[in-house]
């Protein structure tokens, strides 16, 4: 593998994306329920998770949106975002260093309790059981 590198251009940033979310669609727990939810829409799913990071760990205001209403539906519990961690740090390790990565692994813990605590509300006030 190439020497790892820091998160500093969209190009990396999709690196990151790209990588990721090939691992995410192969992996038995997660896979499936990013299939069902984004079906055939994956060029427009990675679009906005490059625009998403790279606002966030670039600093260039290319996403807009509120991501909470999407995944608070979503079918998932604390094993899957554990399992989405694992996989977001192990891309992290493989291909980046420095501030950035850092960086992006402390969004992404902030992130997955975001969403979690969220859904688990959702779930105890609606009586759904996902």
């Amino acid at each position: 593998m190439a020497d790892k590198k820091e998160i500093l251009h969209l190009d990396d940033v999709k690196l990151l994306v790209d990588t990721f979310y090939t691992r995410v669609r192969a992996d038995d727990l997660l896979g499936p329920v990013f299939e069902e939810r984004i079906k055939d829409n994956w060029a427009r799913h990675l679009d906005i998770m490059y625009r998403f990071w790279q606002t966030v760990l670039l600093g260039e205001l290319t996403y807009q949106g509120s991501p909470g209403q999407k995944h608070i539906t979503l079918p998932v519990d604390e094993a899957h975002f554990e399992r989405w961690l694992n996989i977001f740090y192990q891309t992290l390790d493989e291909l980046f260093t420095g501030e950035k990565a850092v960086e992006a692994k402390w969004r992404a813990e902030r992130m997955a309790e975001m969403f979690s605590s969220k859904i688990a509300y959702f779930k105890s006030r609606s009586g759904a059981i996902l």
